[in-house]
């Protein structure tokens, strides 16, 4: 492939060693967000590398560099050989992750922060449940509100119980068997949680209020079309929030300072070279139906 060329001198060429599959690359493939995409075009939202040149005006960054950051929308993205992107786009690496852990953070870094700190106002003593604690989302989701000082509630099916459970999560509910919200009403006797975060869809955003307390926050990061029953959010007098996933380095860099503190850690369900991208977005859509997903899906150069 033809090497990108600086043409501005506040940018950067990055050397790609690892990127990483989000639901919302398979859904962009799709033509899901046809009015902010327009296909066809090199998609992902990940990227750990090195840096190789930059801009004159650079002053941040050298040759040799370890960086991670997530692509900005609309611009090309991580799926390449190299990347071209802004200086204030970077992040430097955690020294204690390799190329293939560190391309499992950006996004859901930036997002897990964006919605249990910015949106949820997660503290100390609360207690949250996270839908979906399986996923890229609900694994990191997890360790952050351990490291908040939150009690948390995830969901899972049975044979991942022991593994989020050594996240972190305090309880772990297997949706297949039983039923989160009567669940929830028993080990809280009642009361609800405080905070309820949502990965899943369907009509949580409409059976959510039952699991929550007075005065509840339920985040959300599932585009939802079909028409939803809020009465019983009403009577709580509960706050939504609506969180489409953006790039944020502020985020990304306090998710950083847990990783190298020791109180996160990337979790990565498989690793594909680049060159079984297909098969990686083939094992993130299809995995209800074969073994679950734990974690992230990490595409190596």
């Amino acid at each position: 492939m033809t090497t990108p060329s600086i043409t501005d001198p506040s940018q950067v060429l990055v050397k790609v060693r690892a990127t990483s599959v989000n639901p919302l690359d398979c859904q962009i493939r799709r033509g899901d967000y046809a009015s902010l995409f327009d296909l066809p075009i090199i998609t992902g939202h990940d990227i750990s590398g090195e840096v190789v040149a930059v801009g004159e005006a650079v002053k941040n960054w050298l040759p040799g560099d370890k960086v991670y950051y997530s692509p900005r929308f609309g611009g090309t993205g991580s799926y390449a050989e190299y990347h071209l992107t802004d200086e204030s786009s970077l992040s430097r690496m955690p020294d204690n992750l390799s190329y293939e852990e560190a391309a499992a953070v950006p996004l859901v870094g930036g997002t897990v922060w964006e919605i249990l700190v910015v949106r949820a106002k997660l503290k100390k003593g609360d207690t949250i449940l996270i839908l979906g604690g399986a996923g890229g989302v609900g694994t990191l989701a997890i360790q952050v509100a351990k490291s908040l000082g939150a009690f948390v509630y995830t969901t899972g099916q049975s044979i991942l119980h022991e593994k989020l459970q050594n996240l972190g999560a305090d309880v772990v509910i297997d949706h297949h068997r039983k039923n989160y919200i009567e669940e929830i009403q028993a080990y809280t006797n009642g009361k609800g949680v405080d905070v309820i975060i949502d990965t899943v869809g369907g009509s949580t955003l409409s059976d959510g209020p039952h699991a929550l307390t007075n005065y509840g926050r339920i985040v959300t990061l599932v585009d939802i079309a079909q028409p939803q029953n809020l009465i019983h959010a009403w009577e709580k007098n509960a706050t939504y929030h609506f969180v489409f996933t953006r790039q944020s380095r502020d985020e990304l860099y306090n998710i950083t300072r847990l990783i190298e503190s020791g109180h996160v850690k990337p979790i990565i369900d498989s690793i594909y070279p680049i060159e079984e991208v297909k098969n990686a977005h083939q094992r993130i859509e299809y995995a209800m139906r074969d073994r679950p997903l734990f974690g992230k899906i990490v595409l190596s150069f």
